[in-house]
């Protein structure tokens, strides 16, 4: 396992330099929240959800796990992983934003027939991965709905309606994370908004609960097995309430809310991928 966990350190990183190359080229994208992300989609990708090892989407069961990215301006990080897999090309990633792209700014489940959402309109991704859910609840066993949201998301109420639907339907094979980075575009979201207490909400909503912090990737690992245990008790669905930072990996974007839509110049992508492989060295 700790073996495991180093890997999955190191290809966390990667993924956080191709995300920053793919944003820098296009000058334009998400980066705060694409690297709050990245460390939850990675472990999930690479260790978590069954049925994605296969070499190309064209191989890929009709039983895998399903993931919606709820909060698609993050998407970058979904393509930096499909590029770690080998199914786009280094080429195809730096199309990013470009008109004509398969690479949008948000997924497009048309072009890229792997995304199982297109998303964007922040708080409906919850109700697909919800209808996903309930459409998969007479297989035996049915595959996991893991659905990643934003906390500046949760401020819509249709996210509400689907919490308050999910533990109706005993959906124990729904599972949402929720990538509480503390920013969204207009601020700090208890200022925009308060949350909390977020946990108390859910758990009221009659949702299992588990805390972890969003960058540890050995506790990340931990709570998906937990979500694991949950599930074959059928307890219900289960909300991973993680605790991250914007723009987490890059020193001068951390907790830094105009990184949250603003892409980085040449000079400090650069800078930010110096600091990601030196980082990478120390660990050797």
């Amino acid at each position: 396992m700790q073996n495991l966990t180093k890997v999955l350190s190191s290809c966390s990183d990667r993924l956080r330099i191709q995300i920053l190359k793919m944003i820098t080229q296009a000058e334009s994208g998400h980066p705060g929240g694409s690297l709050s992300a990245i460390d939850l989609m990675t472990v999930l990708f690479f260790d978590v959800m069954k049925g994605w090892e296969a070499p190309s989407w064209e191989h890929l069961s009709e039983d895998r796990d399903r993931f919606v990215l709820s909060k698609g301006h993050a998407v970058p990080a979904l393509y930096a992983i499909f590029l770690e897999k080998g199914w786009i090309t280094q080429e195809e990633a730096l199309q990013l934003r470009q008109l004509g792209s398969r690479l949008q700014g948000h997924p497009d489940r048309v072009r890229l027939p792997w995304v199982e959402a297109s998303t964007g309109s922040l708080g409906q991704g919850l109700s697909v991965a919800l209808g996903l859910a309930l459409g998969f609840a007479e297989k035996t066993p049915p595959p996991q709905v893991y659905c990643l949201v934003g906390d500046g998301e949760i401020q819509e109420g249709q996210i509400w309606e689907a919490a308050l639907a999910a533990p109706k339907f005993a959906l124990s094979h729904l599972c949402v994370i929720l990538d509480a980075n503390g920013g969204q575009i207009d601020g700090p979201v208890e200022q925009v908004m308060p949350l909390e207490p977020l946990v108390k909400k859910w758990e009221s909503f009659r949702w299992n609960v588990l805390e972890v912090d969003g960058h540890c990737i050995t506790s990340i690992r931990e709570t998906f097995s937990q979500v694991k245990r949950l599930r074959e008790k059928g307890s219900g669905p289960t909300l991973v309430l993680a605790r991250t930072v914007k723009g987490k990996g890059v020193s001068f974007m951390e907790d830094q809310l105009k990184w949250h839509g603003m892409a980085p110049s040449q000079a400090q992508c650069l800078q930010a991928i110096e600091e990601i492989k030196r980082r990478e060295e120390e660990r050797r």
